[in-house]
């Protein structure tokens, strides 16, 4: 990696995600100043994007059809996981993955959406206790928007992150984090705003990725994924709130997250085409990884193993690989039984 850029991206995610590690809290992303232009612009953003009325929809239950046990697929995390901007339970992400997955294996899904509106990192261990009584086979978090308005330490945030991480390792679940995605995309954010939620909601996500690596799971960047689509088309994939995604915008997330769920589980279909490294055989030090993938949205990030090892002079391996996004089908189309 030569994009000076990027290396400074991964020195920062490291001293973060060490921090986190060694209990220290007081690394910040912005100057004294910056936090101050920060409060200031979004105040006016939120002036212009309102307070979303109600609830997302919940639609908890088995999905799909097919033979066998059902997979147990867990969503924790925030509005963007539990579906804020949209008023059918079949457009949330949960309902799309869970149909999506349903789709691929041949199997039903028991759906378990504990996601939280306002939901920060620190609201995660409350909600790995309330589905590891359920024993899911995979769990997917999306996180980390609320730590960035909330001005949360970005030390603590990656910790309570990788304390959920591991506890659901610890209970044998696969895990697959959506990483922060991009306040950058957000039409209300203006700038100097704009450009200073972008840096820290990438610097965040690189640090993420790293937690979440070196507790056992796999990230999947969200960053500015729906950038282009949200500059071309924002009245369909943005909600009425101009801030939560639409059922548009809910849509082309899963397809994006839905590959690597797959993966995790080891049913993504043999005739689909292999993920795509960025060079060589895609292996890096996770630091680095998790730099690249913070500014490449769609980018998946794994443990990887080099000459047998894990760990090399700079710290974990990490895989990167873009998937191949798979669209998801019309949830109305799909079986469901709530339970």
């Amino acid at each position: 990696m030569t994009d000076p850029a990027a290396l400074f991206r991964a020195s920062r995610a490291r001293r973060i995600a060490t921090a986190a590690m060694f209990g220290g809290g007081g690394l910040g992303l912005l100057t004294a100043a910056g936090w101050g232009l920060l409060y200031g612009e979004a105040k006016l953003a939120r002036r212009w994007v309102g307070t979303p009325d109600g609830q997302p929809p919940q639609a908890d239950g088995i999905w799909g059809a097919g033979g066998g046990l059902p997979i147990r697929l867990a969503v924790l995390g925030d509005s963007s996981a539990a579906g804020l901007g949209v008023d059918d339970a079949m457009a949330t992400p949960a309902v799309l993955l869970a149909a999506g997955l349903s789709e691929v294996a041949g199997r039903p899904v028991r759906l378990f959406n504990v996601a939280v509106v306002g939901a920060r990192s620190s609201d995660l261990v409350g909600q790995v206790d309330r589905v590891a009584p359920e024993r899911p086979d995979i769990a997917m978090i999306m996180i980390g928007i609320n730590d960035v308005t909330g001005r949360v330490r970005p030390a603590d945030s990656v910790r309570e992150l990788s304390a959920g991480v591991t506890r659901l390792r610890e209970i044998g679940c696969e895990v697959v984090v959506g990483t922060c995605p991009d306040l950058g995309t957000v039409k209300p954010v203006l700038q100097p705003l704009r450009h200073l939620a972008r840096m820290w909601c990438r610097q965040l996500a690189a640090a993420q990725t790293i937690a979440v690596v070196e507790a056992g799971g796999r990230t999947v960047s969200l960053g500015d994924i729906l950038g282009p689509e949200f500059d071309a088309r924002p009245e369909e994939l943005f909600s009425p709130d101009r801030f939560h995604p639409s059922a548009e915008g809910y849509a082309a997330a899963a397809a994006v997250v839905l590959p690597s769920v797959c993966a995790a589980l080891g049913i993504w279909p043999e005739e689909d085409l292999p993920p795509l490294p960025f060079h060589r055989d895609g292996v890096r030090p996770v630091a680095r990884a998790a730099a690249r993938a913070a500014g490449h949205a769609g980018t998946e990030v794994t443990g990887a193993q080099v000459g047998g090892q894990e760990h090399g002079r700079r710290g974990r391996w990490a895989f990167l690989r873009r998937r191949r996004p798979r669209p998801v089908p019309e949830a109305a189309d799909v079986p469901h039984h709530a339970v």
